[in-house]
């Protein structure tokens, strides 16, 4: 009783049951009983992330779970108990900076999805109440409600379709949003139903919600007069989901099962899991050794300042007796507070305001992405989308890229090419010099020209017209030129060809997949045009302009699985007909082997040469076979458990038997410039991977089109036909297969620097693997697990070292599998999914970086990416180009925040060690504060943003300067040893040179001695002087807000200076820089120390900019013959002589190289901004 009294009182369920029960209107099935509506949640959806009251407790607590930011605030704490050298206000106000920035984006970010949100809950709805329609809000519907969904209206909530205004009974949706498909579908309302919905008592029998979208049982059962409960089977096809759109339809009535957080579409919505890119890493690496940095100068400064007050006489000097309380406290408690005193002395040597400049890079930065017009596409008129800006530097460190290929490779726009017909080849063209509209091409060597019989032709197209989901739709104005219209002539068969023509003309097709619209073309370029579907009577104008008729008895549905479909229809004659299309592997183990002889020839030369193929078969029933079937598919179709696996027992058996009669080619075309994307990625040092449900030879042709194999590439085949050994296990075959590869591509091939790319010399041998589906769960599920561990590294060292590799046959989850090995491999490559469907996402979100195509297969794959962009060859310029921008603004944003940082605080260490470790701060807390948020963080952030050390142009073109910047280049320990050691030199010349100046204090015309405040602020202003123009000197790409941030954040220092100590503030107890600025440079030999100290700092980075020699990871591919040439004719191009004038050897070869750049001229052809030379 306890037990169950906790459940409910926190809304826990006992137990949960498998159905749910709905009462259709909310009208009890029985007269008698009381009726008590049961409990669901309400159609509220709900992705946002705070709320009014959450907000602010919830994100603090988030972001101080940001170890800087925590850290910052324990400092802060302390300085607010401790007695420490230097105020709270110098370390809260630059924490309540970033932590309000932060504050502001995320709660911008989440007002947009709460604006969402309202938008969706607040759309208006009908819903049908006692015969009455009634507008509300889409929030307020409840499960039971009867709804009203028009034309191109969105489904409010998943609904069970229960009346069309369709005279069929049916209804298209498109569920572009929920799977990808952008196709109708046809959806159907329960049979033989109660039409007039406000006499309609039933009640609904269904699963509990689950995310599956093409899931679902269930069964209605009807009350009528007193008379037993008829019951009716509910499935997919009867079920409307959220988010889907009606099309075609006038209205429809469904009631609501599953509402708001339940529905599919909600319960399929994947929170992203937070990606975190390479650099984010890094920062937290360096992070890690400058906290030890600070804990050692603390520990260093605590120990001497013991030892040093250990002398006599030093502890208590006669000027600073100590108080009783002094002489009281605990030298171990004492110890302990000096130690936090220094703690927080230094503790600026932490960029907590790094973070913030990095947030606020990322997410301007992503702004130019979306600016891009070069990502915009006239025919979606879109352009690029950022869904995650935390990931824009991730972009160019990309090792590995995983596609696919339909509709990312290829165009997904399908075209019918030729067809075989019991072994013979058909192949249509524009002429009608065939009586009946075939011509025969390259049939069997022993039969050309000749044909399949008339019966068997017959046949064949009437299966093409039969065996679909397709539905036919009446163009409103025959000129619209609807885009799924059909456009194709008819070959003019027939006397009556000028009628069929203004038929066809009117005439447009709806259909779940593009395929069969194809098909369903084809057939009419042949004389068989499909008229559409009435009342379960399919109709066909055959050759002669006869109408068959048609009788639809059953359709048994395409699945992944199956991969075939089929119809049972019944003839004007009566004979029972069952007609299946599928894939050849589904198709050739179903019908006998001497009918599979004549077309296997067929089907694997087209896909050979790329085309999509699909089997046509049909089988005769006889009375019994179609009652024991119908029987067996009505019972299944009732059952609510384990409903598929009955079906599918059935359709088995159905499916068993048949006769083949011929094949179909159909194209599809590749992408636009999909060949010379794929040769810069894999020229930039990736690994592209193809991942594919499609067959192995029409993905490897397509791989071939794509250049990603080459014709003296050897193939490395790993499949279920290589396995095929009579006398071996199929696992000692992989075993003895995956040891000779290794062998072939790993132990005997040259080794392979700098990424995995294509040899640029004829020397190498270039590999390609191929392997399929059924192959790589033996590789990835072997019997044991260390067999399964060393197919797995085998297999991984075997691809690691080809240049493209090829999975086919692959279903969604073996993609995010390959995905998720290959990511955590050795060495963590960085991986990249580029996918346009709704079976891509798995793999899309399981990669460091995400991109979806918004292509025509929807927006689930846009939706859970992290870039989107139209077409695939706009992924060249977003990694060569963006991604490679990208990385190295932020990384020079990382090295140079940890430097400047150094900088300042060094000198702050070497002064205690002449201030007898007193803590004295060697600057005003007004400048410890402003440092990082007003003098420094301008012009790093306007670097950050607008840098271009190298033009796109030039980066698109030389694709191998990619590799320059791979494997995290520039934020490796050497340059991050680099940047620490020119820290702490400028550290060591600031504090030094300045105490050389002071050797004689008397700096003044009048004799008068400058103090320690006066020192702290010469050095203060070395500091911000010569890290400012460091940046500059780093700059290779002017624009006005370059100009504009440096030189404002200098002349901002120089005003705020005199301004700060020019006048007497009230609020200020004690103030320590009242006209020190100014006396400062009213001396001669203060302004000559700052311009020498300023000179010596940059100089050796001036020498080392005009004289170095281009060396680096970014001209080591450069400095190959053939790319320097390339370079040279950039150069030209770039910079005409009659412009430019003449360019050195010398300087040819600097402008090869990112990191060698001396000077700068305005280029000459059309390039937006100036080139290095």
């Amino acid at each position: 009783m306890l037990r169950r009294r906790l459940n409910r009182l926190l809304g826990r369920d006992e137990r949960r049951v498998d159905s749910r029960t709905i009462y259709v209107g909310h009208r009890s099935s029985s007269v008698t009983e009381a009726f008590i509506p049961p409990k669901f949640c309400d159609n509220r959806i709900v992705s946002s992330k705070y709320t009014v009251w959450n907000f602010l407790p919830k994100n603090l607590f988030e972001q101080f779970r940001r170890i800087a930011n925590f850290y910052f605030l324990i400092i802060f704490l302390v300085q607010v108990i401790v007695d420490t050298p230097t105020s709270p206000v110098t370390s809260g106000l630059p924490l309540f900076f970033v932590i309000t920035v932060t504050a502001i984006k995320q709660g911008y970010e989440d007002w947009l999805r709460h604006k969402a949100d309202n938008e969706v809950n607040k759309y208006p709805v009908t819903v049908l109440e006692d015969g009455r329609r009634i507008r509300t809000e889409s929030e307020k519907i409840k499960v039971g409600d009867v709804v009203e969904v028009e034309e191109n209206e969105t489904f409010p909530c998943d609904l069970i379709l229960l009346k069309s205004s369709r005279d069929d009974d049916t209804c298209f949706v498109t569920t572009a949003s929920l799977d990808g498909e952008s196709n109708h579908k046809t959806h159907y309302t329960v049979p033989e139903t109660e039409k007039d919905l406000e006499s309609l008592n039933a009640t609904i029998e269904c699963e509990q919600p689950q995310p599956d979208l093409y899931k679902f049982v269930g069964r209605m059962h009807l009350y009528k007069n007193n008379q037993e409960p008829a019951v009716r089977s509910l499935g997919p096809e009867n079920l409307l989901l959220k988010g889907a759109t009606l099309k075609n339809t006038q209205k429809i009535f469904g009631v609501a099962i599953y509402t708001g957080m339940e529905t599919k579409m909600a319960l399929n919505y994947q929170g992203k899991s937070q990606k975190r890119s390479a650099v984010e890493k890094s920062i937290n690496a360096f992070l890690l050794v400058y906290l030890c940095i600070l804990v050692s100068k603390a520990l260093v400064c605590t120990t001497l300042k013991y030892v040093w007050q250990s002398k006599p006489g030093q502890d208590e000097p006669w000027y600073n007796e100590k108080t009783q309380r002094e002489k009281d406290t605990n030298l171990y408690l004492k110890m302990f507070t000096d130690f936090l005193s220094f703690m927080v002395l230094f503790n600026f040597i932490i960029p907590v305001s790094m973070y913030v400049t990095v947030e606020m890079q990322k997410f301007l930065g992503s702004f130019f992405i979306t600016w891009d017009k070069d990502f915009y596409d006239p025919e979606i008129k879109e352009g690029a989308l950022v869904n995650t800006s935390d990931l824009n530097e991730e972009l160019g460190q990309v090792e590995y890229v995983f596609t696919d290929k339909t509709g990312t490779l290829t165009q997904n726009s399908m075209e019918f090419i030729e067809c075989c017909i019991d072994g013979y080849q058909y192949k249509y063209r524009d002429a009608t010099s065939e009586l009946d509209g075939f011509c025969v091409t390259d049939g069997p060597v022993s039969k050309l020209q000749e044909k399949a019989g008339k019966e068997k032709e017959e046949l064949f197209l009437r299966a093409l017209c039969l065996c679909h989901t397709v539905q036919v739709k009446e163009s409103p104005m025959p000129a619209q030129g609807q885009g799924d219209g059909l456009t194709d002539q008819l070959d003019g068969l027939g006397p009556d060809g000028e009628v069929l023509h203004l038929q066809q003309e009117q005439t447009g097709f709806i259909a779940s997949s593009p395929d069969e619209v194809a098909l369903v073309k084809g057939a009419m370029k042949y004389g068989f045009t499909f008229l559409g579907l009435e009342s379960k009577t399919m109709k066909i104008l055959n050759r002669n302009n006869d109408v068959e008729l048609y009788e639809l008895l059953h359709v048994l549905h395409f699945d992944p699985v199956r991969r075939r479909m089929s119809v049972i229809v019944r003839s004007k004659s009566g004979d029972t007909l069952l007609f299946c299309k599928g894939a050849d592997s589904s198709i050739f183990p179903r019908v006998r082997q001497e009918e599979v002889e004549r077309i296997r020839m067929h089907v694997e030369r087209n896909a050979t040469e790329g085309f999509r193929t699909l089997c046509v078969a049909y089988k005769r029933l006889s009375a019994e076979e179609y009652s024991q079937a119908d029987a067996g598919l009505r019972e299944a179709r009732l059952a609510l458990q384990d409903r598929e696996e009955k079906l599918m027992a059935v359709y088995n058996q159905v499916e068993a038997g048949m006769s083949l009669i011929g094949a179909t080619a159909v194209e599809d075309r590749l992408q636009e410039e999909a060949a010379e994307t794929m040769e810069a990625l894999q020229g930039a040092g990736m690994s592209v991977w193809v991942l594919t449900g499609d067959k192995m030879e029409t993905a490897k042709s397509t791989c071939y089109a794509c250049r990603l194999f080459q014709r003296n590439t050897e193939l490395l085949e790993l499949t279920v036909r290589t396995l095929e050994d009579g006398e071996r296990r199929r696992e000692e075959r992989l075993h003895e297969l995956l040891l000779e590869y290794h062998k072939k591509a790993v132990q005997d091939a040259p080794p392979v620097k700098a990424g995995v790319t294509r040899s640029w010399s004829s020397t190498n041998q270039d590999f390609g693997f191929i392997i399929d589906g059924a192959t790589l769960s033996m590789v990835l599920n072997s019997s044991s697990e260390s067999n399964s561990n060393r197919y797995k590294n085998l297999f991984l060292q075997i691809c690691q070292n080809c240049t493209a590799v090829l999975c086919c046959r692959m279903a969604p989850l073996q993609k995010a599998q390959i995905v998720k090995m290959v990511k955590n491999s050795k060495g963590s490559p960085i991986t990249l999914s580029i996918g346009d469907g709704a079976n891509d996402v798995s793999m899309i979100l399981e990669a460091h970086v995400g991109i979806g195509i918004k292509g025509k297969e929807g927006r689930q794959a846009v939706r859970n990416s992290d870039y989107a962009i139209p077409k695939l060859k706009h992924l060249k310029k977003l990694l060569l180009a963006h991604g490679h921008l990208y990385y190295v603004r932020i990384a020079h944003l990382v090295q140079y925040f940890f430097y400047k940082n150094l900088c300042f605080i060094l000198p702050q260490f070497l002064f205690q060690f002449f201030c007898g470790y007193s803590q004295q701060p060697l600057y005003d807390a007004a400048y410890l504060t402003m440092y990082n948020i007003c003098f420094t963080s301008m012009p790093i952030l306007a670097y950050s943003l607008l840098e271009q050390h190298i033009c796109m142009e030039v980066l698109l073109d030389n694709a191998t300067l990619y590799r320059g910047i791979a494997k995290n280049a520039m934020l490796r320990w050497g340059p991050f040893l680099y940047w620490t050691l020119l820290g702490v030199f400028h550290g060591l010349l600031f504090f030094f040179g300045v105490r050389f100046l002071f050797s004689n204090s008397a700096l003044q015309d009048n004799g008068q001695v400058f103090g320690n405040w006066s020192y702290g602020t010469i050095v203060f202003t070395v500091l911000v002087f010569t890290v400012t123009l460091k940046l500059a000197l780093d700059t290779r790409h002017w624009t006005w807000i370059n100009h504009f941030v440096i030189w404002g954040s200098l002349a901002f220092y120089m005003f705020f200076s005199f301004f700060w100590g020019g006048i007497i503030w009230p609020f200020l107890k004690q103030q320590r820089l009242y006209f020190v600025f100014a006396n400062m440079l009213s001396s001669v030999s203060a302004w000559l120390v700052i311009i020498l100290l300023i000179l010596l700092s940059l100089l050796p980075e001036i020498l080392l900019v005009v004289f170095r020699k281009p060396l680096g990871p970014h001209s080591r591919q450069l400095s190959e013959d053939g790319l320097l040439q390339t370079s040279r004719s950039q150069l030209s191009r770039h910079y005409p002589t009659s412009t430019c004038g003449s360019v050195s050897e010398s300087q040819q070869g600097l402008a090869t190289t990112v990191a060698s750049v001396t000077f700068r001229v305005p280029c000459q052809s059309g390039c937006p901004q100036s080139c290095p030379i």
